[in-house]
């Protein structure tokens, strides 16, 4: 019978704890020591390619106003950066003469119809006295109504004919807007068609952008942008495309195309620079990841490193990927990788094969 004395036990007993805990410890620890990487799945998507342009906040009415008639300026109404409502005078020139014509016109105008009404009142009684009258003296009196009418139209048309000139003394905004140029001053002799002032309209702006011909019959009404200002940074709007000029730049292979703002109250004014993101649909499916997922390297190779289950540890091993089109914070993988793989997209930076990893869940 073997005999083990009992402080013996106890140290054994002690020893055996030990030994566990010492190794629980360095397991937690080794646990502590593995890098935390986010991860994301490789899954098919509708390819879209993404095509940078620059553009202008441009108005959809500018106007540069004139007067018909020439003359000397009374007054001008507004100065640069007024901002004016349809109808307000901007300018007007002097036209004592031509209201002094308007005045002689209305009162011969007057006269006639003083004249015609004499007249057919003549006529009313000589019908009357038909009996007493002679014919001839009734038909003199039709006549002479006959003449007054057509004098009193001459008259009325002279009429308006003044009133028109004396009109054309007035510039007229055709719309509201601001007063962007203002070419003359009061007291200076203008001729027909001398501009004046420019008006520019600012409600309903447009970005105007040049766009590669490469994408022209890729673009309809449907196509989506977002737009950014350099006066407004950090923002992003979407827009929506008003018009496609057909037309391309000799030159500069372009063509223009209009987008108009969605749903934004945006402080823009012409002449702003913009630039936007064309998202043009490109009719084709592939795998795509995160952009941050890809690593380049100064030879050329393109890699990535996915995140493989052993058991319930997680290991990593580098995947040599090609690339396609890029969208939206994420990238197409044209070969390398297949659908569903668990691909690393932080802490990717220096990683080593079958290196075993803590895993979470990448959220965009």
């Amino acid at each position: 019978m073997e005999l083990v004395c009992p402080d013996m036990r106890w140290i054994a007993r002690s020893c055996c704890l030990l030994v566990l805990a010492s190794s629980g410890f360095a397991e937690a620890k080794a646990q502590q020591n593995m890098p935390t990487v986010l991860v994301s799945n490789a899954e098919p998507a509708a390819l879209i390619e993404e095509v940078p342009i620059t553009g202008t906040v441009v108005s959809s009415r500018i106007a540069e106003l004139s007067t018909e008639v020439s003359g000397i300026i009374a007054e001008t109404g507004v100065e640069l950066g007024d901002r004016v409502g349809a109808g307000d005078e901007i300018l007007r020139l002097n036209s004592q003469l031509e209201s002094l014509s308007l005045e002689a016109a209305r009162a011969t105008t007057e006269q006639t119809r003083h004249e015609l009404e004499d007249a057919r009142r003549r006529l009313a009684e000589a019908r009357k006295l038909g009996e007493i009258q002679s014919v001839s003296a009734v038909e003199m009196i039709a006549a002479e109504v006959s003449i007054d009418a057509s004098k009193l139209k001459r008259s009325q048309a002279e009429e308006q004919r003044q009133a028109a000139r004396l009109q054309r003394h007035r510039v007229m905004a055709p719309f509201g807007g601001v007063i962007s140029r203002k070419l003359v001053e009061e007291g200076e002799w203008i001729q027909p068609g001398q501009t004046v002032v420019e008006l520019v309209a600012l409600d309903g702006l447009l970005i105007e952008f040049q766009v590669p011909q490469s994408v022209f019959t890729k673009l309809d009404d449907s196509t989506s942008l977002k737009v950014s200002f350099d006066a407004l940074p950090r923002q992003k709007f979407d827009a929506r495309i008003d018009k496609i000029v057909p037309v391309t730049d000799p030159v500069s292979r372009t063509f223009r195309v209009r987008a108009a703002l969605q749903n934004s109250n945006a402080r823009i004014a012409p002449g702003m620079s913009a630039s936007a993101m064309l998202r043009l649909e490109s009719g084709e499916r592939g795998i795509v990841v995160p952009r941050d997922a890809i690593i380049r390297y100064p030879d050329g190779r393109v890699t990535l490193w996915i995140a493989e289950f052993d058991g319930e540890q997680a290991r990593v091993r580098e995947l040599r990927v090609q690339t396609g089109l890029a969208f939206g914070g994420r990238i197409a993988i044209t070969s390398g990788l297949e659908a569903g793989a668990r691909v690393v997209v932080r802490g990717n930076e220096s990683l080593y094969e079958q290196q075993a990893v803590n895993v979470r869940e990448f959220k965009d």
